[in-house]
């Protein structure tokens, strides 16, 4: 009789003992799976009654973690990508380094099945983050990165680097000019698609705790995948009816469909919501190229007194109606020629700058040296930085005098006809935009490599006063870092 007790007293505590493990870690689904798992956000302490508290297992995870039991084919790899939606990390090779150090500094990749690993970094729910508003005038200093690197390894150590070097913001890609979204995006227009910041409040909150200013960038109307999925909302062809091409590129929707519009509307609030500080339109224009006289339009039966600076303006005015009572800035990524005010340019783009900076609150112009070729008599433009940033800034700022707007200009951090690019040439073109009236400025390269600027960043920010204020967020100075990435 004492051996069957025994017995009956061991099987009724390996009861109890899987219960609580149970509870303190699901298992991963797997391709022979038919039910997913329920997952806790936090470690689950809570023990059956049945257990006297000599009896509780000293594995029980401490609060901001969870426990997982592995099982076949598990690997740590696979753990981490598996959670990471639900802890405060960003990516799953810094949520697999945590997990690493969390399990006793755990070597290799593979799991034993049954072995305990501790996930750290719990969430207890979603993350939600708030616009920290600054002024229109906040002296914004920015490198520029693409949707899938803003949400990479290498991404948040370019965004670490700027920051030490005295930089305070970063441009991302919420949508780029091929019409990829990158962030989560519920819309039926968008469908299904690729997400490379798979939380972009998480993503907000990271930036606001490393004190820098987050502007989410929105290329407009140059939407091929949107034009493609949906052709009825495309610039269409006088000659033939059907979508029209830009030198035979299907790349256009009409800037004057209202369907489009709202649809671009309606992604920068998401990112709003999400928590970011700035809202930056890009390709907010009509297609400058291609067979002019084939292309028709919306807004050419629907209003036929109006012309395509008539249409940007008022898209403007609705989308600055929505945008900025939720306190973010609205900027606006205008052509450097624009300053020019060549007819012709306004007649093909749209881009009338003195109505426009009625519906924004800052302009950004894309003075890349480079891009002045055949101007001003000059034969290599990218070689004159002095010149073309100059010239500019002081025909913006003529242009808009009186309106209140800020000039931001985006600056040229790439090598692209010009045999002089350097740190110093980064030097010149913030200075001399600066001395010409500009606040702030914005560095473009297109495969986000800043080695040239990280050089100069040093002498501009030891020169305090000569090239930068030196503006910081306003809750920089006390913010705590709430997202635990690179620990």
């Amino acid at each position: 009789m004492r051996r069957i007790a025994l017995l009956s007293a061991l099987f009724v505590m390996s009861l109890c003992l899987s219960f609580v493990l149970f509870h303190a870690g699901a298992p991963l689904p797997r391709a022979a799976a038919q039910v997913a798992p329920s997952l806790v956000g936090v470690a689950d302490t809570s023990v059956p009654a049945t257990l006297k508290p000599a009896e509780i297992p000293a594995a029980t995870p401490p609060l901001g973690t969870t426990m997982y039991v592995a099982h076949r084919g598990d690997t740590i790899s696979t753990v981490a990508h598996h959670f990471i939606s639900q802890t405060s990390y960003l990516t799953s090779t810094e949520l697999m380094e945590a997990i690493r150090k969390a399990n006793g500094d755990l070597r290799g990749n593979s799991l034993k099945v049954g072995q305990s690993v501790v996930v750290p970094g719990m969430l207890a729910g979603p993350i939600t983050e708030k616009s920290i508003p600054v002024s229109r005038d906040f002296e914004t200093r920015a490198v520029y990165l693409t949707g899938l690197m803003a949400g990479s390894d290498h991404g948040l150590r370019i965004i670490r680097r700027w920051r030490e070097l005295g930089g305070n913001a970063v441009v991302f890609d919420v949508k780029d000019s091929d019409g990829s979204i990158n962030i989560p995006f519920d819309n039926p227009m968008a469908g299904a698609h690729h997400i490379t910041i798979r939380d972009l409040p998480k993503f907000t909150q990271f930036l606001h705790s490393q004190g820098m200013h987050a502007i989410a960038r929105v290329a407009i109307f140059r939407d091929e995948r949107l034009v493609v999925a949906h052709p009825e909302l495309a610039v269409k062809s006088k000659r033939t009816g059907q979508p029209w091409r830009e030198n035979g590129k299907l790349v256009w929707t009409d800037p004057s469909q209202p369907k489009v519009q709202d649809y671009d509307i309606a992604l920068a609030m998401k990112a709003a919501e999400a928590g970011a500080d700035e809202i930056q339109f890009d390709y907010v224009r009509f297609p400058a190229e291609g067979d002019q006289k084939d292309a028709s339009f919306y807004f050419q039966t629907q209003h036929p007194a109006w012309q395509r600076s008539d249409v940007i303006a008022d898209f403007l005015k609705h989308a600055y109606g929505q945008l900025h009572p939720t306190g973010v800035l609205l900027s606006l990524d205008v052509f450097g020629i624009m300053a020019w005010q060549r007819p012709v340019d306004l007649a093909h783009t749209g881009q009338d700058i003195v109505r426009m900076a009625k519906y924004c609150d800052v302009l950004s112009p894309m003075i890349y040296p480079s891009h002045f070729f055949g101007m001003d008599g000059i034969a290599h433009p990218g070689d004159a930085p002095e010149h073309f940033i100059g010239e500019s800034m002081a025909r913006f700022e003529k242009i808009t005098q009186g309106s209140g707007i800020v000039i931001r200009p985006w600056l040229q951090a790439f090598a692209w006809r010009t045999k002089t690019y350097s740190p110093k040439y980064i030097e010149t073109q913030v200075l001399t935009a600066r001395n010409e009236g500009g606040i702030g400025f914005l560095l473009w390269n297109a495969n986000n490599d800043y080695s040239k600027p990280y050089a100069a960043m040093p002498e501009m920010r030891a020169s305090k006063g000569k090239y930068m204020r030196g503006d910081e967020l306003p809750a920089a100075a006390s913010a705590q870092p709430q997202v635990a990435v690179g620990k």
